[in-house]
């Protein structure tokens, strides 16, 4: 069985622009709308392309009717130049901070539980360290900020791996579990501390995260094992503002990290139910691209949030 190419053989043959085009031709669908996006010929993007396959000494295109379409050494080359193309865009984020002077950047992607203790917390301590330092805050499904990592768009996540995002592509690092609390808005006639059942919520009207996400797929399971279909009168959304509001506006009810209804529950925005859910959420964790080097502001970033993880100490007689 012949080898082929190394690592040090493909930096060497590689040129940044082979990586662009095959890029523009998954967006475009074909080789001639890539090459107008790329401002070049289609006669030059055909030998563009070639000079690839020989490059990495393997067809990445077949013909299929008029068009092309990747084989699966195609699809596994792509599968690599996205992640190139995502340490590229990180880098063009990170260069241009440090161009303007104003101490550079980080991105950090996070889901919800995490937001009023150590994510808060972390960035207090990372800006008095670093005042100058513009730090952006994105909240959202672990799914979605996956993607968003994978696209340079992000420099950390703070969530969950979830299907499609492989653990071999990625450094992730537990940090807190999380139970989930079922909860109502301070005006809700439930909201008076009686204890209840999940079936005598069923016909109440809720709020969910979208299908997908780690803590609806949870809750999906608990109404299986409960003999429950999944409420009918359904509201879908990832917003904790959004809930905020629908539970203040209206008897309605949802489900959220514990953390955060604690946090709310305490300023008298809403009322944390006294249903047992028996249902508790994987670790969220720490999680960069294996494939990408973090930042310094990131890399202290993340040495802040795991020191306030408070440590189990056991002891043993």
């Amino acid at each position: 069985m012949t080898e082929g190419p190394g690592a040090a053989q493909l930096l060497n043959r590689l040129r940044l622009r082979q990586v662009a085009l095959l890029l523009a031709l998954r967006d475009e669908g074909t080789l001639g709308a890539a090459a107008t996006v790329l401002g070049m010929t289609q006669p030059a993007a055909t030998k563009m392309l070639q000079e690839l396959e020989t490059a990495l000494d393997c067809a990445l295109v077949e013909r299929e009717g008029r068009g092309l379409r990747l084989t699966l050494a195609g699809q596994t080359v792509l599968g690599h130049f996205e992640g190139l193309h995502g340490a590229m865009t990180a880098l063009a984020r990170d260069l241009d901070g440090l161009r303007a002077g104003d101490g550079g950047r980080l991105n950090i992607g996070s889901v919800l539980a995490p937001s009023p203790t150590l994510l808060t917390r972390a960035v207090v301590q990372l800006k008095r360290e670093q005042p100058r330092l513009r730090v952006s805050i994105h909240t959202e499904t672990s799914d979605l900020l996956l993607d968003q990592l994978a696209r340079g768009q992000l420099d950390l996540v703070i969530g969950r791996l979830t299907e499609g995002h492989s653990r071999a592509d990625h450094v992730v690092c537990p940090l807190e579990s999380e139970a989930l609390r079922v909860v109502v808005g301070p005006q809700h006639p439930w909201a008076d501390g009686r204890v209840l059942g999940l079936v005598n919520l069923m016909e109440q009207p809720w709020i969910l995260q979208p299908r997908g996400s780690p803590m609806r797929e949870l809750l999906e399971q608990v109404f299986r094992r409960a003999g429950l279909d999944r409420p009918r009168d359904l509201v879908e959304t990832a917003s904790i503002l959004t809930t905020s509001f629908l539970l203040a506006e209206a008897p309605m009810v949802a489900v959220m990290p514990e953390s955060l209804a604690t946090y709310y529950a305490s300023r008298g925005l809403l009322s944390v139910l006294a249903v047992d859910l028996t249902a508790q959420l994987d670790d969220y964790c720490s999680i960069v691209r294996r494939d990408r080097p973090l930042n310094p502001a990131g890399q202290r970033f993340l040495h802040l949030l795991h020191g306030l993880v408070p440590r189990v100490d056991t002891m043993t007689g």
